[in-house]
């Protein structure tokens, strides 16, 4: 396998295996049966979707001749950063309202 093969190949892999993810964070916060669960869906499976998705398009990127491209990586990490502390926030508040879990999760 040549070189731009493999990186053609790890592009495609990466947008598949974000935009899976990206799919299932959403069906997971359309379909969980509760505030707490649904934090799941876009935090957890839609970040990393979309983490994965800017990265094989920094692997792209960078094949164009324009060297590695920081744009990309800095909205993977102000992604993987910021995504945890809103839904810690999110949490946090609906605790203090006195939101509780419907499905006995112990919350």
């Amino acid at each position: 396998m040549s070189g731009e093969m493999l990186i053609e190949a790890t592009t495609s892999l990466l947008v598949l295996v974000g935009g899976a993810f990206a799919l299932l964070g959403s069906i997971g916060l359309a379909r969980l049966p509760d505030f707490f669960t649904r934090l799941h869906g876009p935090t957890k499976a839609t970040t990393l979707g979309v983490g994965a998705l800017v990265i094989g398009s920094m692997v792209h990127l960078s094949t164009q001749g324009n060297g590695l491209s920081l744009r990309e990586l800095a909205i993977t990490l102000f992604l993987f950063i910021t995504a945890p502390v809103s839904a810690h926030l999110l949490s946090k508040v609906a605790l203090k309202r006195g939101r509780r879990s419907d499905k006995g999760t112990g919350l």
